[in-house]
């Protein structure tokens, strides 16, 4: 006779935040504990939001269990183990510090907060908490494609030996039509900035998560193409209203002790492309290459091979070997962005059970944010070359 399985303890869950990022994170808590087994089992116990139809309407929709309008008395509730920020990053700083006061462990959407002096707080709290057992970490989702692991995985065995140059780029087309309305993303003092902080800090993160290295100085220059756009909720003439952040950044990098040079770009305003993450390493012995509208495929190629057939090749990461796999699908059988979310409550799962520190941590989160800001300092200035301080400086 087959005894049932054992229900693992709860970690009970409260989400700030329902709309895009928040509607992701709530299918990745609804999935996670289906897919792999996990020493806790996810519950969504509150969802929180301002409107209170809307966000009833939300948590019937997404599986949450109740409902707050006040973010305070959601992380006040005794019935919360885990705090989830996906509101816009105005508010990161407030509610993650807040959060971890009270005990509570807190995943927070990238990028951490919109400047320096923000992200310092709320990694200086982080450090706090992890004094108690109180785990945090930044959600850097990429990190999470098994396409990306594996490349990590291929880096750290020395496949591509010393790492020479790192280009990356994160296209999107959604601003291209200057109708489109001023959103929270185009104001500064909601978003901190535009397409480098939305799109360039997935790529800075990615670059120092492969490389193992941190980016060290930038030079940086950034655009804002549409300057005014329509205020949305006005019946009649649409008044319009000044856009306070970037459309578009471009800069290079020195990375680690300076020989690894590195080209970023990241844009909303790139016709055509919907979600076009690109990066690519070259080493001394090797290079491997992802695009994210090609997400299950990594291409490698080994520079130490018979060069009569040396070449890319393209690598199907979908073998229950591969990162992540093992929860999913028959090899061959492809996952969607939708997984990585997932993996990201996996991996945080994981490491509350264990009492270990979780990857990206705020620090990381930090040292992007550094990242940020020089290339906005750089941008300003015209300055040919503007230092990022060194993590935990």
């Amino acid at each position: 006779m087959t005894l049932p399985r054992q229900q693992p303890p709860s970690l009970r869950v409260g989400a700030v935040g329902y709309a895009f990022m928040g509607a992701a994170h709530a299918h990745a808590w609804r999935t996670a504990g289906h897919v792999f087994d996990l020493p806790l089992q996810p519950a969504m116990v509150a969802l929180c939001g301002r409107d209170a139809a809307a966000v009833a309407a939300a948590a019937a929709r997404q599986g949450w269990a109740g409902v707050e309008t006040d973010w305070r008395a959601l992380v006040a509730r005794d019935d919360i183990d885990l705090v989830d920020v996906c509101t816009p990053g105005d508010s990161h700083a407030e509610i993650a510090i807040a959060a971890l006061a009270a005990g509570k462990h807190v995943l927070c959407e990238k990028p951490l907060a919109n400047s320096v002096p923000e992200a310092e707080a709320m990694a200086a709290a982080a450090d706090q908490a992890a004094q108690r057992g109180i785990r945090s970490m930044v959600g850097f989702n990429y990190r999470r494609l098994p396409a990306i692991a594996l490349a990590r995985q291929l880096v750290r065995d020395g496949r591509l030996g010393e790492i020479r140059h790192v280009r990356a780029g994160y296209l999107q087309d959604w601003l291209t039509d200057p109708s489109f309305p001023l959103t929270w993303r185009l104001l500064a003092s909601h978003a901190g900035s535009g397409a480098l902080g939305d799109l360039g800090a997935h790529i800075i993160d990615l670059a120092q998560y492969l490389t193992g290295e941190p980016v060290t100085a930038v030079s940086g220059s950034t655009t804002t193409f549409v300057t005014e756009r329509p205020v949305q909720g006005w019946v009649g003439h649409e008044p319009r209203g000044r856009v306070t952040v970037d459309d578009a950044a471009v800069f290079t990098a020195r990375i680690g002790a300076g020989k690894t040079l590195g080209t970023f770009e990241a844009t909303r305003f790139a016709a055509g492309r919907k979600n076009s993450l690109r990066i690519e390493l070259n080493g001394a012995h090797g290079s491997l290459a992802f695009d994210l509208e090609r997400l299950n495929e990594l291409e490698f190629h080994d520079h130490t091979a018979d060069q009569l057939t040396a070449g890319f090749r393209r690598i199907l990461v979908t073998e229950p070997g591969h990162p992540y796999l093992s929860g999913w699908w028959p090899p061959g059988h492809v996952l969607g962005w939708d997984v990585t979310f997932s993996h990201e409550v996996a991996d945080f799962v994981r490491a509350i059970a264990a009492g270990t520190d979780p990857e990206p941590s705020f620090a990381d989160g930090l040292q992007v944010q550094r990242v940020l800001d020089a290339v906005q300092r750089s941008a300003a200035s015209d300055s040919a070359w503007t230092p990022v301080p060194p993590p935990g400086g």
